[in-house]
């Protein structure tokens, strides 16, 4: 083998070794980009879970099939105060950790059943927190009472809050919706020159 052969069979290794490490990053990180946020794709994919949750595939397509986890980030990324960006970001996290505490499981091991449950407790949770505080409004107190520590932290309610909020969004504005569930018309109001009409009886 000559010398020419050899140096571009060593560069070519080089740089495959060079390229290793880039490619196993980029598969750790989200599928869409992302300017203001880090989201590695275990993160990706906890969001993908949950939004299933709500908007399970049936005989319609699911959160998944529509890719509304993306959307959730790109909104929560482009749209959201940078308090925001880092409560969800923590909020995911306690999220993580509360279903390690009460299931001894991740988020992605439990049945759809628990995690129904799972959800529909912390939006029990955040709905009894709304409804004091507005009790506390109406009663316009001077020094409001704190509401009481309840299981799930502030943040995580945060994170729950935005992907929630954010999957029905994206469902209720996404072409399969519009198209499919709810048939949109851009010009309704067609004219209908057959109706039924019913004389009135003279009384």
């Amino acid at each position: 083998m000559d010398r020419r052969t050899v140096i571009k069979n060593l560069a070519l290794i080089v740089g495959g070794a060079a390229l290793l490490p880039a490619c196993s990053q980029n598969k750790a990180k989200s599928k869409v980009a992302l300017k203001n946020i880090d989201i590695t794709a275990d993160q990706e994919q906890l969001i993908g879970d949950v939004a299933e949750t709500f908007i399970p595939k049936t005989t319609t397509q699911g959160a998944k099939d529509l890719q509304l986890h993306l959307f959730v980030l790109k909104m929560l990324d482009d749209c959201y105060k940078k308090e925001d960006q880092q409560a969800f970001i923590t909020g995911m996290g306690h999220f993580t950790d509360q279903s390690q505490k009460i299931y001894s499981k991740t988020f992605n091991q439990l049945d759809t059943k628990t995690r129904e449950v799972f959800l529909l407790d912390i939006e029990k949770e955040g709905k009894a927190e709304e409804e004091a505080a507005k009790k506390n409004i109406q009663q316009k107190n001077t020094a409001p009472a704190a509401p009481p520590a309840g299981k799930y932290s502030p943040e995580l309610k945060r994170f729950y809050s935005i992907v929630k909020r954010q999957t029905i969004n994206g469902y209720t504005n996404s072409k399969y919706f519009m198209t499919n569930i709810v048939v949109y018309e851009l010009v309704p109001g067609r004219y209908n020159a057959h109706f039924p009409y019913k004389q009135k009886q003279a009384v």
